[in-house]
């Protein structure tokens, strides 16, 4: 069956877990694999010569043993860190910075959906795309036959369409945080539509703090549907279920078996 015709709610492990194992590890999804979930989420961006890495942040010191912004370093720099050096509790096992080849592989396996946000780089304040990135993530993506397994989202909004062109079945979405639409706007809610669907995405990924009641309905009826992140607690994801959105992103994949049946 391809997995986007299900109407079912997608419970989505943010970054594989990030709670509960090393962020955007090969570790943090293969335990994904092993709960309740029905997709992982991951950020891509790429190393100095031209690598799909799956990483979060513009520099590695956050969450490796090493330093250095992405747009310095080469893969082989990437991959000798220790991803796991700065998780809470400490890890057992260093953690390499896996590539996206390494993980949609992991998934295939897995029989799970990918949803892949496309990170910008970073120089100081100034954000900077990489040369590529999309034609490597499509070329990534098709290689390892997921296509229909996937779903790619940005803040940037303008490398949407241009996934489109690249592989027309590819689903898309808009990540939408304070950032980039403001919810006190007049006719906030359509105009967010009318951008969305110009963008020809199928997906809207709404930051919790934005949700309100009326927005599973409302982007229905206008032929989207409605991902919300990050919800941390049982209570939240057992309440946000009922609402109707269509997915649910979480550090911690493990409370999706208790809060939501």
């Amino acid at each position: 069956m391809d997995s986007r015709s299900s109407s079912r709610l997608q419970r989505v492990a943010h970054r594989g877990g990030a709670a509960l194992a090393p962020e955007n590890t090969l570790a943090a999804f293969r335990r994904a694999l092993s709960l309740s979930v029905d997709a992982i989420e991951l950020d891509v961006q790429m190393s100095r010569d031209g690598h799909v890495i799956v990483f979060h942040d513009a520099t590695v010191e956050r969450l490796t043993d090493g330093q250095g912004n992405l747009l310095d370093l080469d893969l082989a720099d990437l991959q000798a860190l220790d991803a796991a050096a700065h998780f809470s509790g400490g890890w057992s096992q260093p953690q390499r910075i896996p590539t996206l080849r390494e993980v949609l592989d992991l998934a295939q396996h897995g029989r799970i959906r990918v949803f892949i946000e496309i990170k910008s780089g970073k120089r100081k304040d100034t954000s900077i795309r990489y040369p590529g990135i999309a034609e490597a993530v499509v070329r990534e993506v098709l290689a390892a036959g997921m296509l229909d397994h996937v779903m790619i989202m940005s803040f940037d909004w303008a490398i949407l369409p241009h996934l489109k062109e690249l592989a027309p079945g590819v689903q898309t979405g808009a990540l939408v945080s304070n950032a980039v639409w403001q919810p006190q706007a007049t006719e906030a809610l359509s105009t967010l539509v009318a951008q969305v669907k110009a963008l020809r995405c199928e997906w809207i990924h709404m930051n919790y703090k934005l949700f309100t009641p009326e927005m599973p309905g409302f982007f229905h009826a206008n032929g989207l549907q409605l991902g919300v992140w990050i919800v941390n607690d049982a209570a939240g994801l057992q309440c946000l279920a009922q609402t109707g959105v269509d997915s649910l992103t979480t550090d911690r994949p493990d409370l999706f078996a208790s809060a939501i049946a």
